[in-house]
């Protein structure tokens, strides 16, 4: 089970108005235990951009780093996982 010891989320800026749709960046530090696949002596974070377009939260991309180095790592969340970062994401969207 994916759980989340902090986060920060922030407003992407478009002072443009290229993008459509509100856009959020979120820094999502993972609690991951030792014999997880995911774990990384490091600690593993989550870059999580998401817009709300219409009404409609989605997650746009993600990545998952090093959290003391910032190098991204080369694997991905489960379909399971990805759903419950999607759901916390969209729980704690700034207001």
């Amino acid at each position: 089970m994916l759980t989340f010891a902090s986060y920060t989320v922030e407003d992407v800026r478009d002072p443009f108005g290229i993008i459509s749709g509100k856009r959020y960046e979120y820094v999502i530090q993972l609690d991951v235990p030792e014999d997880d696949e995911l774990y990384v002596e490091g600690g593993v974070s989550a870059r999580v951009v998401a817009k709300v377009l219409e009404g409609q939260f989605s997650i746009v991309t993600y990545d998952l780093l090093e959290t003391t180095t910032g190098k991204l790592l080369d694997f991905d969340l489960e379909e399971d996982e990805e759903a419950v970062l999607h759901d916390f994401c969209k729980e704690h969207l700034p207001e």
